[in-house]
């Protein structure tokens, strides 16, 4: 079975995860999935293969050489992103892509345009995975499982390689902010581990934003219109003045590389209560402190104009991995090289989001990112090109390989 064939079949199933649940999995379908995936490691005569009730699969491909290599760990996340939905994917094969718009869904009139994603145009001649527009496609990260088990399908099919033991793990709830909540990194057992969780080709990324979610919960008072000069306070007016205050131009829209950013992604209110979910990112931990303070700030100035009316939760959710990688360079290192002999030149930038990587290395696991190949994640216009899987296939089998040389 091909990296391409693994990819499609996972497609079905609708893992998108929800942090309203208070529940891990947040979602039924990632269990789902991951009893699917259980499985088919079984089938594949893999040993230590482990589910635990939160949604956690494991599992080792034993060692074949005598040398003490260490041991790898490879992980990616079950779910995909609450941003849209991950339900009814109907993925569709652009076969050598000609550098032209993409039509998507000719009904609705939605089309993949190298005008408004010209990172297309890196692909040409390439084979794309597309969505028919009305879902996400899932290549985050359903291409990293994809990649991680047809590798050690190889491995196993070409015994000829040397490597140690190779840990896998598949966790739910990454796009919450919840995947290494509860993984146990004891029993997983790796001394390193890569996410496979990147974008295009050639990313290996050790460091990362800091972040925390905020919410903002204003509350109102409902009187009746006719009689509400100076008694109604409404709610959703001052929820708007709160969200002129923050700086227009620290947005997800208008920053890049290390800048970072308040980025409002949830708007529910009403005369009575308006609440607004804020993420808080940036890649200095000193900025970062001074975001969250500039939050709990505008706060307590709307207060003083609207007395007890506003009021804020801040949970910080990952730090910046780099201070624990950078001790443990030789695990970039490793990646690199693997990459340079698989023909993809490494692009080490930092990751303007998060990983499960960046929990797992402050608890004890370095664990930087590499590339799994897709593009435009989380929303309808996503596509990864099956020759970006390929490669990631390659460079997880070259990391193996090299571990044992080395």
């Amino acid at each position: 079975m091909t990296v391409t064939d693994r990819f499609l079949s996972y497609v079905a199933f609708d893992t998108q995860s929800d942090e309203l649940t208070n529940m891990t999995p947040s979602t039924p379908g990632q269990m789902i999935f991951a009893e699917y995936l259980k499985e088919q490691l079984e089938g594949m005569g893999l040993e230590d293969i482990s589910l635990d009730a939160n949604g956690y699969l494991m599992a080792t491909l034993p060692a074949n050489c005598d040398t003490d290599a260490p041991v790898i760990g490879f992980i990616a996340h079950l779910d995909t992103s609450p941003d849209m939905s991950g339900k009814h994917v109907k993925p569709r094969i652009v076969e050598g892509y000609d550098g032209l718009d993409i039509t998507l869904n000719e009904k609705e009139g939605i089309v993949l345009s190298p005008m408004e994603f010209p990172e297309l145009l890196n692909y040409v001649g390439q084979d794309l995975i597309v969505t028919d527009g009305t879902t996400l496609l899932g290549a985050d990260d359903k291409a990293g499982i994809a990649e991680i088990v047809t590798a050690v399908a190889y491995l196993q099919a070409h015994p000829e390689i040397k490597h140690g033991k190779i840990r896998i793990a598949f966790n739910p709830d990454e796009e919450i902010g919840q995947g290494a909540h509860k993984f146990d990194v004891a029993r997983f057992g790796a001394d390193f581990a890569y996410t496979m969780d990147g974008g295009a080709v050639g990313e290996l990324e050790f460091e990362n934003f800091n972040a925390a979610s905020a919410k903002v919960i204003i509350r109102g008072r409902n009187v009746h219109p006719g009689s509400a000069k100076h008694k109604m306070i409404n709610s959703m007016r001052v929820a708007t003045q709160f969200i002129v205050m923050l700086p227009r131009w620290e947005t997800p829209e208008h920053t890049e590389g290390y800048e970072g950013f308040y980025h409002l992604v949830g708007i529910e209110g009403s005369v009575e209560q308006t609440v607004l979910t804020y993420i808080i990112r940036d890649h200095d931990r000193a900025r970062f402190e001074s975001r969250k303070k500039e939050i709990e700030h505008l706060v307590r100035k709307t207060n003083t104009e609207y007395p007890g009316c506003a009021s804020v939760e801040i949970r910080d959710q990952y730090y910046n991995m780099r201070e624990k990688i950078e001790p443990v360079m030789h695990v970039v290192e490793l990646a690199e090289k693997a990459m340079l002999e698989a023909g993809v030149q490494p692009k080490v930038q930092p990751i303007r989001g998060g990983t499960d990587g960046a929990q797992l290395s402050f608890k004890g696991l370095p664990c930087p990112n590499i590339f799994a190949g897709g593009e435009n994640f989380h929303g309808r216009y996503e596509y990864v090109a099956i020759q970006s899987m390929e490669k990631a296939t390659d460079v997880i089998v070259n990391i193996c390989r090299l571990a044992v040389e080395k």
